[in-house]
This record gives structure tokens, sequence and C-alpha cells, in this order.
């Protein structure tokens, strides 16, 4: 099978314009992802998907390819979607932009979980909040799953709501949506062409869309530091995380 890992930066982000090209630690954020993608092993191609020439012109000496795509895409993974036209894919990796601190080995594993196991239409990641304040914020996505390993919603507000905040059921756990996918072709391809669901609409979250096509989600739970870079007070956060991982110099 043909894996090909998709990084979609877009400059029109809603709560922080031009993200992709803000300076972490003295290299761009989109510069980072790329550097950490390149590492994964199971990837027979890495691509970046942008609607802007500023991020195309800086992706470009990184030697990966750049695709410009549309501007008016609903979400990064309709910008993929047009990114791969006439690229041979079996799975595709839909690295986010903005996860300066991706682990290359989840790309792998990610990978590998659709190549071994035929009945999951995609596959993604999630990690134990361990910051209270994730809990309430609109800029982390929290998960939820069955016993089997099935995503059953992916929600900005904290999910599962506790009734009682007095009674917490033994050995609750919130888990925090690590943003990176992988989707067979053929489902891809099917979920671009139907129009955002009214949760979707309502959340912001482009896999609610998958959800309420009745994808077969597999969620991969994995130890991981990294944050998405969605809102200014996000920056220092990446960079101290960054810091702390021992890549900077």
């Amino acid at each position: 099978m043909r894996v090909v890992g998709v990084i979609p930066s877009r400059w029109a982000s809603t709560r922080l314009p031009g993200k992709s090209l803000i300076p972490l630690c003295g290299k761009p954020l989109v510069q980072w992802v790329v550097e950490r993608a390149r590492k994964a092993t199971r990837l027979d191609e890495l691509i970046v998907a942008t609607d802007d020439e500023r991020i195309r012109a800086a992706v470009a000496p990184l030697g990966v390819p750049v695709i410009l795509t549309a501007t008016d895409h609903p979400s990064g993974t309709d910008r993929i979607a047009e990114a791969i036209r006439g690229r041979k894919a079996d799975i595709i990796i839909n690295i986010q932009g903005d996860e300066p601190l991706i682990d290359p080995a989840l790309i792998d594993q990610l990978a590998m979980e659709l190549i071994q196991q035929s009945d999951w239409d995609m596959a993604t990641v999630a990690t134990p909040v361990t910051d209270p304040e994730d809990l309430t914020s609109r800029s982390v996505t929290k998960v939820v799953w069955n016993r089997a390993g099935q995503a059953l919603y992916f929600s900005r507000a904290a999910i599962p709501c506790v009734r009682d905040p007095g009674r917490l059921p033994a050995g609750l756990t919130y888990y925090r949506h690590v943003g990176i996918y992988a989707y067979r072709k053929t489902f891809l391809d099917r979920m671009v062409a139907t129009p955002p669901c009214i949760m979707e609409q309502a959340e912001g979250l482009e896999q609610l869309r998958a959800l309420d096509l009745g994808a077969r989600i597999k969620v991969i739970v994995a130890p991981y530091e990294g944050l998405g870079v969605d809102v200014p007070e996000d920056v220092p956060r990446a960079e101290a995380a960054l810091r702390r991982a021992g890549l900077t110099r």
C-alpha cells in the first residue's frame, strides 16, 4: 500500500491568521512540522498543501513538494483531497500543520493500523489530559470511544460531562485529541464529496462529518506532549514544549 503524508497549511486561520509562518524558537511553525514528519519511515511521499504563496515560498527550500490549493475549503481534509488529486495513494496521513511536536512514530503507527486492519476507515490519536485548563479550553478537542477503540464523539467541550462533580466515576480519564488522522483513500473521497454536517458546523471539527457518515475511526492512545498552535497564547507554550523535548539549540 502506498502511504502519502499531507500537511495542510492555510493562511487565513480564524483565531491566528498566518500561524503557519509564526516563528517558534527561530523557525516557522510549518517548518517544525515538516522536519518532524520527514522522520517517519512509513511515508512513501510527504507534501504540503497550502492556499497561500507566502507559505509555499517558505516551504519550498525544505525540499518537499508544495501544492497550491483553493482558498475556500471548509476543512483541512478537503484541502488534502485536492492536493492528492492525481497522485497514487492508498492511505493518506493528515498531519496537522499546527502540531510542531508531532511524533514521527505516531505517523508510522497510524499508517500500520490501516495497513494491518482492513475494517477501519480512519485512525487517529488521543492522549490523557494533564492540564486542567485544557478541559475548558475550546482550542483543545476532546474525544471518547467505545471498548473496541472506535471513536464515538469529538468535542471542544469536556466529554463525558460529569453530572455530579462531587461523585466522579472511579478511573475517569479525559483525553485530548491529537490532530493527526489516517484515511483510506476510498473513504476520503466519500467524505469530501459530502457537505459538512450540522455537528461539524457547530463544533468546527471535520472529523464529525466522518462520524456522521458512519465512519469506523480507530483511536490509538499514546503519550504525547505536543500541542496545537491555535491561539496566540499557544505560542509560548509550544516554544517551552520544544525546549523541554530538546529540539532547540
